[in-house]
């Protein structure tokens, strides 16, 4: 749990920190990189080291995943500037990827398929805290100690993980697994996520939607996707687990989970930067505003836990869920910003995203058997890691694109007068709508999740 509380938090910590860091340094708009980098870099490895764990032991990976992602912290708290920041970002990623996917595998791996929803439970809780209590968190620890030991905290922790991970079984390697060998297929997959994010982010603020620049950057990304699904189909050991994304239930579950990070991540990442900029509200509050998402979140998460350990019918759970959510996101959008409705919507848009996650590995594995957990577990987070990054990118697009002329900089130096407060609130409050959409759309991508018995 220690791992994956390690990887989680440090998707969201910087939410309440970036103001801060933008204070120092300058660039709102490119702060965005510090959660977008991290995120890209977890879609990338997460099947890399699902074919490596499956292949040579997912417990050495694991503790491998560690030592990568503790020297990205360390590079983190020492970067002098935003570019230094945001790269050692990405090398945090680099291992953050393999904490995810292969404590999910060591679940499949240790427990019993009917036993996996109560532990999947567990993690699930863990998961949530550390996602949506990462802003509060951070919140506090920026207000007290500075931004840096965001990172600096990172190495202890990771030095008893690392003790703890040793003392579980070994495992057995597994010579028939399918080896990493599609180097080609890696560097077309890191090309074309990077890319198009960097475009999704950059276009209507930094270049025109219809500029020859920004045209040329979605060709290009348009092409290397097509490159890629060409090459995965056509080569014997493919980098992405193609061979279980056939199988309908594994495609419809990583739909779902892509709808449901997106929304998650974006509204994690954004909403206190919406409080401090939009309602003036100081780090720590609009952290602490985040609270009733995070305790919705653990309570959704126990209770699909519980539920499906005793009726072993984990597939409906999701799209009721995610219909909860869609609803909560759009009356967000569109009632006033008030405290009570804010603390309200909150509990009850986390308890419908609370459903998600603990149902996903239980499907996937189950789908995909024994012999290809790491391959299975890979499906959900690369799911969940592409869903938020592209959330967090989208969301920021929109809301920047509305805010037209209103330089958000500004307001973080001077504070916001009357008619920028205006601004940031409309561009929120349609970015809300935009995610409850999205919510909506996964929960009907959901009802079509086979009927499984555990």
């Amino acid at each position: 749990m220690l791992p994956m509380f390690l990887a989680a938090v440090d998707q969201t910590a910087l939410a309440t920190a970036t103001p801060a860091i933008a204070r120092d340094w300058g660039g709102l708009r490119d702060a965005v990189w510090i959660s977008v980098g991290y995120l890209i870099a977890v879609t990338i490895m997460v099947p890399v080291y699902a074919r490596v764990g499956d292949r040579y032991g997912r417990r050495e990976t694991l503790l491998a995943a560690l030592a990568v992602f503790a020297a990205g912290s360390a590079a983190c708290a020492l970067a002098p500037g935003m570019l230094t920041l945001a790269l050692s970002r990405v090398a945090q990623g680099l291992g953050g990827g393999g904490l995810m996917v292969m404590c999910q595998a060591l679940i499949g791996e240790l427990v019993p398929p009917r036993e996996r929803a109560r532990y999947q439970g567990y993690f699930a809780v863990v998961f949530t805290l550390a996602n949506v209590g990462g802003p509060v968190l951070g919140s506090l620890v920026v207000s007290h100690w500075g931004w840096r030991w965001l990172f600096l905290i990172n190495l202890p922790l990771c030095a008893l993980a690392a003790w703890r991970i040793s003392t579980l079984p070994k495992g057995r390697s597994n010579p028939e697994a399918v080896a990493l060998q599609d180097a080609v297929g890696v560097v077309l997959f890191a090309a074309a996520a990077g890319l198009s994010l960097v475009w999704l982010n950059f276009v209507g603020h930094r270049f025109p939607w219809l500029s020859v620049r920004s045209l040329i950057m979605a060709g290009t990304a348009t092409l290397l996707w097509v490159l890629l699904v060409v090459r995965e189909r056509r080569v014997r050991a493919p980098f992405l687990p193609v061979e279980l994304l056939a199988i309908p239930g594994i495609r419809i579950m990583g739909l779902t989970v892509a709808s449901f990070a997106a929304c998650l991540f974006a509204l994690v990442f954004f909403f206190p930067v919406y409080l401090q900029l939009g309602r003036q509200l100081t780090g720590p509050s609009a952290g602490l505003l985040l609270l009733p998402l995070s305790l919705g979140v653990v309570c959704g998460s126990a209770l699909t836990g519980r539920l499906v350990a005793r009726s072993g019918r984990p597939s409906r759970v999701p799209s009721a869920g995610l219909g909860l959510a869609s609803a909560s996101l759009i009356l967000l959008g569109l009632l006033p910003p008030s405290l009570p409705t804010v603390i309200g919507l909150g509990a009850v848009c986390g308890i419908g995203f609370g459903t998600v996650m603990p149902v996903a590995q239980i499907i996937v594995q189950t789908l995909a058997g024994r012999e290809r957990l790491g391959a299975a577990s890979s499906i959900v987070s690369l799911a969940r890691s592409a869903g938020g990054a592209l959330g967090t990118a989208g969301f920021g697009a929109l809301v920047f694109a509305l805010l037209g002329a209103t330089e958000p900089d500004a307001i973080l130096r001077q504070g916001a007068d009357p008619q920028a407060a205006a601004a940031v609130s409309l561009a929120f409050h349609s970015a809300f709508l935009g995610a409850g959409l999205l919510a909506g759309l996964g929960c009907l991508v959901a009802l079509r999740l086979p009927r499984i018995q555990l």
